[in-house]
């Protein structure tokens, strides 16, 4: 079990990015939480770390149709036992 802060920059607000990275967590079987921040999408992904490989790459290509990512960064952190499932967080 791992657990990821994925940073990700470019039009990823205001065009369905959180909600389609929701759905990816749920096809990966990640938990964790994604929400705005000032001028990127934070993402904190949790899960073993194939899934978590999966679920980066996927994001990184741009969870949404509307979206274009210009770039991301990825960082592991601790694990957090408090992540039950994945929630998007206005």
């Amino acid at each position: 079990m791992k657990h990821y802060l994925i940073r990700v920059y470019g039009r990823v607000q205001g065009v369905g990015f959180r909600y389609f990275t929701e759905r990816l967590a749920m096809q990966y079987e990640i938990v964790g939480n994604v929400k705005n921040k000032d001028d990127y999408v934070e993402i904190h992904a949790q899960g073993n770390e194939t899934q978590l490989e999966s679920f980066t790459k996927a994001v990184s290509k741009g969870a949404s149709p509307a979206s274009s990512v210009t770039h991301y960064s990825v960082d592991e952190l601790e694990i957090e036992k408090d992540f039950r499932d994945f929630k998007v967080i206005s």
